[in-house]
């Protein structure tokens, strides 16, 4: 029985090694080739003293070696932290220095980028992804590997110290209140409990072929390829380069033959609005799964009229839970209809919500949602306050020591015992399938020299979840910084999906009776016709 993720790999390369484990554009890695260069590179590390305990860091665009490094470092004893390799460098500077990773797994590219910033002084080793001939780059102390070398070194390495169920699997980083990410910490027992859950949920076998559309530092991610290697199944990538064309997509989704999909809503929005769905009859794909923002009812009842061979599920959790609750979508979905619920608890997870007098919410009653179960997260990476403020003792359970994860979502119970999500408590958002902070953009604008205060609004939007939009008050009215200065700043420090797509300069902001900046008010009248509006 598999306790640790990688044992999913070595349970199925046993069964059937010539199936297709991984495919990414051209290149197919059969299970018994998987479990091959996972041991190269579990060995290369493992000899250089990289196991139990240690980080290792993912940062390079994804393809079939982000599987392969993922299992390795598995192998390994160790925890991996996929980064965006999209992310300004400054950013994937911090993640990989905030949690001390000990080796990088990069490209020729990318390294060169974080020695000019100052590679984080942990890594003592750096594997390249690339096969690009790479000289020594200044500033970089650790020992270069090229990926053409693991062969050679994969049986040198002593035998790992085996980690728990209860150990790091995997960290993944998402928006932080303070203007730094956060990470997540993920267990073994974390994962699997939600990798098992899923396979069974959905009926995946091993002549199933999953998508892979979310990028490697997104949840998302961990369903598709960790559910194909528990079935034997195959999971295909989506090309990087392929991802921003909805022609394209729609095409691959065709011709891969793939058989379950799954993506946050935007993706299949832009695959409605802009990639012609209606030239393909996608008579493979069986089931569509989508998460991390609300789905406009208007937009999927189309998108189903187009898949009519597809079971569509609605999957919702945070990070921190994994998925902690489900539903499927009724085909037709009925008119009356207007927002769709998330539904009930996975297996071996509990939900419920909590009112703002401490008490359980009853049917008909608005509360904050709380998780519990094998899923939920032991905490955040060297966040011990955070964690306490989100993981607490239960109210349901008194009588002995147990804490559950506060979701800051509202919700409401519905009287079939599914909840409606009514919207977040805090000032996180989701736009495009990302959730974000929008103080850590605040954070960012209020660097800017010529910024005296700044608000972020999301306006909700039909086809990516939120717009965002910011309210900046500059220092000198005559010396305001312009749309491109605005822009650029936030660009060279933010990801690009935490950009805002529009600025507005305000004498002002409009405060609450407490002295509090009124967000609601400047939702309720963002853009008046006496603002000036600078549209990026």
């Amino acid at each position: 029985m598999p306790y640790l993720l990688w044992q999913y790999l070595e349970e199925s390369a046993r069964q059937h090694p010539e199936r297709p484990a991984v495919a990414w554009r051209d290149r197919t890695l059969t299970y018994r080739e998987l479990s091959d260069e996972s041991d190269q590179l579990s060995g290369l590390l493992r000899e250089r003293g990289i196991g139990l305990d240690s980080r290792v860091g993912l940062f390079f665009p994804k393809s079939h070696r982000s599987v392969v490094s993922m299992l390795g470092i598995g192998k390994a004893g160790a925890a991996y932290v996929p980064v965006d390799p999209s992310a300004p460098v400054r950013r994937a500077a911090f993640i990989l220095d905030d949690c001390a990773v000990r080796a990088l797994v990069t490209t020729s590219d990318k390294l060169a980028q974080l020695a000019e910033h100052g590679l984080p002084p942990s890594i003592e080793v750096v594997i390249l992804a690339d096969e690009r001939d790479t000289p020594i780059v200044p500033g970089v102390s650790a020992r270069v590997h090229r990926w053409s070398e693991l062969a050679s070194i994969a049986t040198r390495g002593p035998a790992p110290q085996q980690p728990i169920e209860l150990d790091p699997a995997y960290l993944l980083y998402t928006s932080g209140s303070t203007g730094n990410p956060k990470g997540v910490i993920l267990t073994h027992r974390n994962a699997l409990t939600f990798v098992d859950w899923g396979a069974d949920a959905f009926a995946v076998q091993a002549e199933d072929r999953l998508s892979n559309h979310a990028p490697m530092h997104f949840d998302l991610s961990v369903f598709d390829i960790y559910v194909a290697l528990k079935r034997g199944a195959c999971v295909d990538i989506v090309p990087d380069q392929l991802a921003p064309f909805p022609v394209e997509l729609a095409r691959w989704i065709e011709d891969r033959r793939i058989t379950v999909w799954y993506s946050v809503p935007s993706a299949l929005i832009r695959l409605l609005l802009h990639g012609r769905m209606e030239r393909f009859a996608y008579a493979s794909l069986r089931t569509v799964l989508f998460a991390g923002e609300p789905f406009p009812v208007k937009h999927l009842r189309e998108v189903m009229r187009f898949m009519p061979h597809s079971e569509f599920f609605n999957l919702y959790g945070p990070t921190e839970t994994n998925v902690c609750t489900f539903t499927g979508v009724p085909r037709p979905i009925p008119e009356h209809v207007t927002d769709l619920s998330i539904g009930k608890a996975c297996a071996n997870t509990e939900v419920f919500s909590v009112r703002d007098d401490g008490s359980l919410a009853g049917v008909g009653e608005e509360g904050e949602l709380y998780v519990r179960g094998p899923t939920v997260t032991p905490g955040y990476w060297r966040l011990p306050e955070k964690s306490r403020d989100r993981l607490v003792p239960s109210p349901v359970r008194r009588a002995f020591d147990e804490t559950v994860y506060r979701t800051g979502d509202i919700v409401r119970l519905e009287a079939d015992g599914t909840y409606a999500f009514l919207g977040r408590r805090d000032h996180m958002v989701k736009s495009r399938g990302y959730r974000i902070e929008l103080g850590e953009i605040e954070t960012a604008l209020y660097q800017h020299e010529k910024v005296r205060e700044a608000v972020v609004i999301a306006v909700p939007d039909d086809e990516i979840g939120s717009r965002l939009k910011a309210v900046i008050v500059p220092r000198d009215e005559s010396d305001a910084p312009t749309e491109a200065e605005l822009s650029t700043f936030c660009g060279g420090r933010l990801p690009r999906y935490m950009v805002p797509e529009a600025f507005v300069l305000r004498a002002d902001l409009p405060h609450t009776s407490t002295g509090k900046t009124d967000r609601m008010a400047l939702a309720r009248d963002f853009i008046a016709p006496s603002e000036e509006t600078v549209a990026t």
